[in-house]
């Protein structure tokens, strides 16, 4: 049985060779939330070179859900350098702006907070 670092780089890897990385993205964060705290400490750094889709994935989310610092090696990962919406509508902005999770923001992604919630 695959562990949670292993299924992590597994999937980071998918994240960064996928057309659509909607899927992938969606298995990671499955994958993230139901992570322990001690799992989430050992993830190793993705394997992505596009800097959108590194800062998406960071761990940083499932480390402040689990009440732990993330991994060290997320400090080294720089920030987009403009703000990212995760739609482009003028009027959903302000919302965006203000309901996207704190270590979303930090990375100047902007996205619904309830990411990964399930209807």
């Amino acid at each position: 049985m695959e562990n949670a670092a292993d299924a992590f780089a597994r999937l980071a890897r998918e994240v960064a060779g996928a057309d659509r990385i909607s899927y992938p993205l969606a298995e990671l964060n499955d994958l993230l939330t139901a992570a322990g705290a001690a799992d989430i400490e050992t993830l190793p750094a993705p394997a992505i070179s596009d800097p959108y889709r590194l800062n998406y994935v960071m761990v940083e989310l499932a480390a402040h859900r689990a009440g732990i610092a993330p991994p060290l090696w997320t400090a080294s990962v720089k920030p987009l350098d403009s703000p990212v919406f995760i739609d482009s509508s003028l009027s959903l902005r302000l919302h965006l702006l203000t309901a996207s999770p704190v270590p979303f923001r930090r990375r100047n992604i902007f996205i619904d907070s309830s990411l990964g919630d399930r209807v």
